[in-house]
């Protein structure tokens, strides 16, 4: 049973579910907490006033607005900045695929698209025209594309930014909203830079000289002066794309960060940790649900482990992750190894498989029984350690 016990303190005096609670969320930074300080609160003074049901109503509802909050990211630039490969590298989805955003050398947003994401059912990605064309003037730019349902936009450019879109800046400003200005296709710069002076060539002066150049356009213009982030579509690991990442996710409301975190590609050692502890506070959330329910009695009795609604959420995470068994294989392959030396380490694939029971989990079955019948702190610590372990 150590294990399953070990996520829990042992201090029985500070023993109690609000300390359990803050102490849990105290070790996460405010900007990648999944639920607002206001939440929390609330969570902790149920708990400190021994209102169970209202602490579980509040968990419950945090839940659902988690997993149902609308993520909508506007994406819009000049002709040929490479809006929809910005848009397909974030989904993860290659130009030739059916579902893709359409890329090509002209522009080829004429009209607002919508793309969602695979994984993440509530995540939405709008490709929009460039201002200033024809069909989007821009005094009527904002109101056209519907300005308010985006929650943020990233404004690319693969050359400089405009006077149109430094004045969209402007006004998405005004209007409280944020923005991000993208330069892409750095990667074909420093191509170009290397080739025509190879002797001279230095990475970080050309990174340099193209960011300051931007700010120069930002200072005569009179507009504060943004973050700049230099990417390229083709390799997102490499530089200020996961800074990118990381701002919109300080941006955005608490409740939409565990969908967006879920969202990026498994591209750093930085974002696949961020994006397990993400999973891990909705999990131990869940948990915290579970235990607060069973503290009713029979409850935890009525309440049987659903093996197919588990297999599912495993199924899920695997996916997320990129350890389902096509990535398992796509991976095996790469590195010319078999299949099955990258599954070896996996627990996932075996915990749903049927083992005897020892002795210890047949008394702990026995405990678990008697306490869900009886209800109180006992069987909520139970059923806690059982959800957040599985």
């Amino acid at each position: 049973m150590g294990q399953l016990f070990s996520n829990m303190p042992k201090d029985e005096d500070k023993g109690d579910l609000e300390y359990i609670f803050t102490e849990y969320f105290r070790n996460y930074k405010q900007e990648t907490k999944i639920i607002s300080e206001e939440t929390t609160h609330s969570i902790e003074l149920c708990l400190k006033k021994g209102d169970i049901q209202r602490a579980n109503s509040i968990i419950s509802d945090a839940l659902k607005n988690i997993d149902n909050a609308p993520i909508n990211i506007a994406v819009t630039g000049e002709s040929g900045a490479g809006k929809s490969s910005l848009i397909n590298a974030l989904r993860e989805i290659k130009a030739e695929e059916e579902s893709a955003a359409e890329v090509g050398v002209t522009e080829t947003t004429m009209k607002v698209y919508s793309y969602k994401h695979p994984k993440v059912k509530n995540l939405t990605l709008w490709d929009l025209p460039g201002i200033g064309t024809k069909k989007f003037p821009p005094k009527t730019y904002l109101e056209t594309v519907e300005f308010k349902k985006y929650d943020f936009f990233i404004i690319v450019s693969a050359t400089r930014f405009t006077n149109h879109e430094i004045e969209l800046a402007k006004a998405i400003r005004i209007m409280k909203k944020n923005y991000y200005f993208v330069r892409s296709k750095v990667d074909f710069d420093l191509y170009n830079e290397e080739k025509a002076k190879p002797r001279n060539f230095n990475r970080e002066n050309t990174l340099n000289q193209i960011r300051n150049s931007y700010l120069d356009t930002f200072r005569e213009s009179k507009i504060d002066e943004p973050q700049v982030f230099l990417i390229s579509n083709h390799d997102l690991s490499d530089y200020d794309f996961p800074v990118l990442m990381d701002t919109l996710l300080k941006d955005l409301p608490a409740e939409k960060r565990h969908n967006f975190l879920l969202s990026l590609p498994n591209i750093t050692e930085a974002a696949i940790q961020k994006k397990y502890n993400s999973t891990k506070q909705f999990i131990w959330l869940q948990a915290m649900k579970d235990g607060l329910l069973a503290t009713v009695p029979l409850v935890g009795i009525l309440k049987d482990l659903d093996k197919e609604r588990l297999k599912r959420s495993l199924d899920y995470y695997r996916d997320l992750f990129g350890v389902d068994d096509e990535s398992l294989m796509f991976m095996a392959k790469d590195a010319q190894v078999p299949v099955e030396l990258l599954k070896k380490n996996l627990k996932s694939p075996n915990l749903l498989k049927c083992k005897e029971e020892t002795l210890e989990e047949l008394l702990l079955n026995c405990v678990e029984k008697f306490a869900s019948a009886n209800g109180g702190l006992l069987a909520t610590g139970l059923y806690f350690r059982k959800t957040y372990y599985l």
